[in-house]
């Protein structure tokens, strides 16, 4: 195989100024972009998605690294058309789709073992999240660059003020942890604010779809009024006091004093209040 085209040529060849719009900030540092995929664990035999390849820099790690097969999901028909080199010379390992990351059916497009890495565009990177976190049971591993605040926020623990419903959605289902930790002067433009790399690993055990969706209800009241006692905050949810009773949680307690494991039980309870849904004709 040729030697590569350094990512600045390519970057040039096809006007690759990064646009707001779109969240973009290229990560062109090889050392870095190495990094990356070597905290995403073992990838040999693996088939991984990226959102937001960009000109390609961690993609070219990731396919360096082993994995079986890249599938890169692109909005920005520029950085499809740098990418067409990358897919010719990579012997059918990659794939590059032209679409809105929020859109697809990530887990669907791939065959296991399935993991994501991606520098994530920082304008869509939460709403991302939560929807990996309803099949996250379908990945071996998530390692995504975020800003440091939402990383933070990722893995804040009880009684913190970054704690809120994402980390208790996210350590909900996976364990997750900061890994890397990246100055914005890494980025090129440079954000307004530093990023960190998280890795989620999924639980064993995976609720349900309706559990799921009785946790992000519950969260949602709950962190809702974050500074209102639960009584109150969760009065939306019907009969707050009798809930808040059978889950032996105190009444004036407020949501970020809770655990992870205080919020599964609210959820169940409140799943099981549900009346059952009509049977399909």
């Amino acid at each position: 195989m040729s030697a590569r085209r350094p990512l600045s040529a390519v970057i040039a060849e096809h006007g690759l100024a990064a646009r707001k719009a779109l969240g973009q900030h290229f990560l062109l540092d090889p050392n870095l972009l190495a990094r990356i995929v070597r905290e995403a664990g073992s990838l040999d035999g693996q088939h991984v998605i990226e959102i937001g390849p960009g000109p390609g820099g961690l993609t070219r790690a990731l396919l360096d690294a082993g994995a079986a097969s890249v599938t890169a999901i692109e909005r920005d028909p520029r950085c499809v058309a740098a990418l067409a080199e990358l897919v010719a010379e990579s012997a059918g390992r990659l794939r590059v789709i032209e679409a809105d990351a929020l859109t697809v059916q990530a887990a669907g497009l791939i065959p296991p073992p399935r993991a994501i890495v991606a520098n994530l565009p920082y304008n869509i990177a939460t709403p991302l999240l939560v929807g990996w976190l309803r099949e996250i049971a379908a990945y071996e591993s998530l390692t995504l660059m975020f800003q440091a605040e939402v990383a933070e926020r990722i893995t804040a623990s009880p009684g913190a003020s970054a704690y809120g419903r994402l980390a208790v959605l996210v350590q909900w289902v996976a364990d997750a942890r900061i890994v890397l930790r990246l100055p914005a002067r890494a980025f090129t433009p440079p954000p307004k604010v530093d990023s960190a790399l998280v890795r989620l690993v999924p639980c064993r055990d995976q609720p349900g779809r309706d559990l799921f969706a009785a946790m992000e209800k519950v969260t949602a009241a709950a962190f809702g009024q974050r500074r209102k006692m639960l009584r109150t905050a969760l009065r939306g949810l019907g009969e707050a006091e009798a809930l808040l009773v059978e889950a032996k949680i105190a009444g004036d307690r407020r949501a970020e004093t809770l655990s992870v494991a205080e919020f599964d039980r609210l959820a169940r309870l409140t799943l099981a209040r549900q009346p059952p849904a009509p049977p399909r004709r």
